[in-house]
């Protein structure tokens, strides 16, 4: 996927740029600035000396030295005081820069720390805001592979109102459907659970039987349907089959032009690079994974009945009994067709990012 968030060491990145969140000074300070000179060595101090002082909000860009990186992009973000000080409005320009810096010297990937969130203080829910807001919009119109790399748990946070909103979610479907295996079947819950359930097993067994009996009949008298447009044989199978609903690339395509908008607006909207999607539209049999397949239902801001129709295409069922599903539904129902955001409550949910 075009942006992932990943928890990692952001100096053991193989990429083609590390952002280092450096001093304004040509000195070497602390946190991520201080473990990607150690990486590089002593040669990416003496490069930096030579550039001299950064502004805050600016970007540089020297050689990568013995990182696995080609090049390190140093930018310099905000030291928080109160919000009152540009502090947000630096901190974008840092992305800005630092991106247009990497386009500039044709980088095809590019891994970033959360900047400012160490000892600069930047408030971590809203500078997880920011990176995404402007990550996100220099992909809708940039190639770029690009990460955010996490190094621990705690310097990944959520806003209070999002983190809120989804867990309350999470305990209304998710933590619901698992108290029959909490509690079993024994339990008053578990009891009624098991009811319905023998209640569809006997709905599906009837209709297994009747379905049964049908094939029975069609096998008996089957000279009365000779030429009567119903398939009787293998070979004629092949005509109903065609019939059937269209499958996934297909139906994705019909909808992409239903909304009147270039394939290019869907497949990056859908966190999914070029080359996925050119194997998408040129095999209408292709199988896409599940987080694929919901990505694109993003895009395409499908509601709750039209997602489960599109990913069914495809194979995929949501389920109660499933975090991912019950996370993905939260954003569904509550309309917000945002992936990034999706993918950052993924994320801190220890779950699948979706795209490809």
């Amino acid at each position: 996927m075009p942006f992932e968030i990943v928890r990692n060491d952001i100096v053991n990145m193989q990429v083609d740029a590390v952002v280092n969140t450096a001093n304004p000074n040509p000195i070497i300070g602390s946190g991520v600035d201080s473990a990607i000179h150690k990486k590089a060595g002593h040669k990416l101090l003496a490069a930096r000396q030579k550039i001299g002082c950064i502004g805050f909000g600016d970007a540089v860009i020297t050689q990568g030295f013995e990182l696995y990186a080609k090049y390190v992009i140093h930018t310099v973000g905000p030291i928080w005081e109160d919000g009152n000080h540009h502090e947000e409005q630096i901190l974008s320009s840092c992305y800005r820069n630092s991106l247009e810096l990497a386009k500039k010297h044709k980088c095809e990937s590019i891994a970033f720390p959360l900047i400012a969130t160490g000892n600069y203080g930047f408030p971590k829910p809203l500078a997880l805001q920011i990176a995404v807001r402007e990550i996100s919009t220099f992909l809708m119109e940039n190639e770029m592979q690009i990460y955010l790399v996490v190094f621990g748990k705690e310097a990944f946070v959520l806003s209070e109102k999002l983190f809120k909103s989804v867990s309350s979610y999470i305990d209304d479907n998710y933590i619901r459907s698992k108290t029959i295996d909490e509690y079993g079947s024994g339990s008053m819950f578990g009891m009624r659970f098991a009811a319905i359930r023998e209640s569809d097993m006997s709905t599906r067994n009837n209709r297994i039987f009747r379905d049964a009996s049908f094939s029975q009949a069609m096998e008996e008298h089957a000279d009365m349907y000779v030429g009567a447009g119903v398939p009787t044989g293998s070979e004629d199978w092949g005509k109903l089959l065609k019939n059937l609903d269209a499958g996934f690339s297909e139906t994705l395509l019909k909808l992409i032009d239903r909304t009147g908008k270039k394939d290019s607006e869907i497949y990056k909207k859908a966190n999914v690079d070029r080359k996925l999607f050119s194997k998408i539209r040129n095999n209408i049999d292709y199988k896409p994974s599940k987080t694929t397949a919901l990505a694109f239902a993003f895009a395409l801001e499908l509601d709750i009945e039209e997602t489960k129709d599109f990913i069914g295409r495809a194979g995929f069922a949501l389920s109660h009994s499933n975090k991912f599903d019950v996370i993905v539904e939260c954003f569904l129902v509550n309309r917000n067709y945002n992936v990034f955001e999706l993918n950052e409550v993924l994320f801190a949910f220890d779950q699948p990012l979706i795209g490809a």
